[in-house]
């Protein structure tokens, strides 16, 4: 009888002893995700000095409910996006830890540019054609005269008893595929030019000509950009890595790692896709509501302010890389966005509104494609020799301005209904 009780108490004891350990080992699995929850939270909320700016997100959306004016639900709105933008291309490179140089350059190829693509899906898909071309062409033009502008500008003083220089084959190519783009804008519109006033009586059926003019363009230019990817992921990889970003690159896959897992960058950029996605709708409808209160044009607010916001993440970085004298890297920031843009975003919302049966079309009228072209070229002979001084950057920031002052005056109110041909009526 006294080693049965023996027993028992063995038995009762072990079970016990594996009850305490089930108990502890509970407790270090809460708490170490309360930990990983806590890092987390440490690292993509407030790893940014635009950490700042995220109250904005919950009083946009408290407003909206609240039904505040419309102007204040826009100035938030917009405010939130500024750091959202940032975040989204942090966890971007967090996921390329994981996923490789490949597939990491493509996912930010696609999240790089993903608030100005979610508002323009949110204007397409409200008909607000004259928000989206502007939008986008802002965009472009941001990315290409202020970014780079202001790149070379900060650059060149930095290292001003030095000569930058940058390898002009990465140049080179983003330099085709942009004029590639401005060629297929500039076709509808030659060819609106071209039929003139005296065809009034069939404008039907110019109309249906234009819009299938642009959606042929854009298949052709969803392809170029897809080559484009491959020549630069793939097989020309070489263009677009510098030897001392090479070398930077291998000491940092050695010395630094992911701060967060790749699941946990997934969750939070999914979180974030979505509430960028919620701010954009915000921002296109109420963009009328402020352009009338402000005494703004909705022209400069789409095509100055918003891109402004959307990229401040990418202006920070590309000035940063330059005050370091690595021109390549903020050409690649600044030149691959506006090819981004021009070759994959613009064409993506005409293939778009063709399946949901909106009439979205390449034709920016003249004062918009005519801004492009002459951006472009500017471009074209500020790349040219291989060199950079702080010359330059003066030059594309005063070319920007003179373009935000034109589109700043550019007050005539737009008929939504009777936007067609890239004309704005009265």
């Amino acid at each position: 009888m006294g080693s049965l009780r023996d027993l028992e108490n063995n038995v009762g004891e072990e079970l016990e002893r594996k009850n305490d350990e089930e108990i502890i080992m509970k407790k270090k699995k809460n708490a170490q995700f309360f930990r990983i929850l806590l890092v987390n939270f440490q690292e993509v909320i407030l790893g940014t000095k635009l950490c700042l700016l995220l109250p904005a997100i919950p009083l946009a959306i408290l407003a909206q409910y609240y039904h505040f004016a419309r102007p204040w639900i826009f100035a938030f709105s917009l405010l939130g996006l500024a750091p959202l933008a940032e975040r989204v291309s942090f966890l971007t490179e967090q996921i390329a830890h994981f996923t490789g140089p490949t597939v990491g350059g493509l996912l930010n190829a696609t999240c790089g540019n993903a608030t100005e693509m979610i508002i323009g899906l949110f204007a397409l898909y409200q008909r607000k054609i004259h928000v989206l071309k502007y939008s986008l062409l802002g965009s472009i033009l941001s990315n290409l005269l202020l970014v780079l502008g202001s790149s070379l500008f900060c650059g060149g003083l930095a290292n001003i008893k030095k000569e930058q220089r940058f390898d002009r084959k990465q140049a080179d190519v983003n330099s085709l595929l942009l004029l590639l783009g401005l060629l297929c804008h500039m076709l509808p519109l030659m060819y609106r030019l071209a039929l003139g006033p005296s065809i009034s009586n069939i404008n039907n059926n110019v109309a249906t000509s234009i819009l299938g003019l642009s959606r042929v363009s854009s298949i052709g230019m969803l392809i170029a950009y897809a080559a484009y990817l491959f020549f630069q992921l793939k097989t020309h990889r070489q263009f677009f890595e510098s030897p001392e970003e090479e070398e930077e690159e291998n000491k940092v896959s050695e010395d630094e790692e992911a701060v967060i897992g790749f699941w946990s960058s997934f969750a939070w950029l999914i979180g974030m896709t979505i509430t960028i996605a919620l701010l954009s709708e915000y921002v296109v409808g109420t963009i009328e509501a402020a352009s009338d209160s402000w005494g703004i044009s909705v022209s400069f607010i789409s095509l100055i302010v918003l891109p402004i916001v959307g990229n401040a993440a990418e202006h920070a970085g590309s000035i940063i890389f330059a005050l370091k004298n690595k021109l390549d890297i903020s050409l690649g920031v600044a030149l691959g966005s506006a090819s981004q843009i021009s070759m994959f975003v613009v064409p993506l919302c005409v293939i778009m509104g063709w399946i949901i049966g909106v009439d979205m079309d390449l034709d920016f009228s003249i004062l918009e494609t005519g801004s492009l072209a002459f951006s472009i070229i500017l471009i074209a002979f500020t790349l040219q020799d291989g060199t950079s001084h702080y010359m330059k950057g003066v030059i594309l920031c005063l070319a920007y301005c003179a373009i935000g002052a034109c589109f700043f005056f550019h007050k005539i109110p737009i008929n939504i209904e009777n936007y067609s041909y890239g004309i704005m009526s009265a």
